[in-house]
């Protein structure tokens, strides 16, 4: 169990790194600044400030709930209350983005538009998880699905990938498209 005062340590620098982007001190004042002045920022404010509200809550925040609804709706992305996320996460082109709440990833987490962190949940077994390492990228259209998957560090993920499976450290991953090529036939 993490204490608040953690909670809120980690809040500040995610806060930090994704909307105020620079390395000077802290301030709420530029938080709420540049959350402000660059719509660019706000989903990552709003989104860090309702996971912060859920997990100090232990999931018990009707404010949390309500946020993460509209940011849903505003954004068409669902990233789950109860996802562990560390600082630098980057959602490029915010639609059909979904991040299970069963999802532990590290920092500089970059993802692409369509893309699915979700989990398994098969009768009897514990809860399942998805594990992603720090500087992982994950192409457009690209679905990871699985139970107690882990991605490791360094890792690329190609656009239109599915992962079911563990991928180590240090890699790039891809699925192969059988014909890529389009064929078009004249009437005559």
């Amino acid at each position: 169990m993490v204490s608040k005062d953690e909670e809120l340590a980690h809040l500040k620098k995610c806060l930090q790194k994704e909307v105020i982007k620079n390395t000077g001190a802290f301030s709420w004042i530029s938080v709420i600044h540049k959350a402000l002045k660059c719509p660019d920022r706000r989903f990552n404010f709003w989104w860090r400030i309702a996971n912060y509200l859920h997990h100090v809550s232990n999931g018990q925040s009707i404010i949390a709930k309500r946020i993460n609804w509209n940011l849903r709706i505003k954004y068409g992305v669902e990233v789950e209350l109860g996802a562990v996320i560390k600082e630098g996460l980057s959602l490029v082109h915010r639609v059909g983005i979904v991040i299970s709440r069963h999802s532990v990833i590290g920092t500089n987490f970059h993802v692409l538009q369509n893309v699915t962190v979700g989990v398994v949940i098969r009768e009897g077994d514990k809860t399942p998880r998805i594990v992603i390492g720090d500087n992982v990228t994950v192409g457009a259209n690209s679905c990871i699905i699985g139970s107690d998957i882990t991605i490791g560090d360094n890792v690329a993920i190609g656009a239109m990938s599915f992962i079911n499976k563990s991928i180590p450290s240090d890699c790039t991953v891809y699925t192969p498209k059988m014909d890529n090529i389009v064929k078009i036939k004249k009437s005559s």
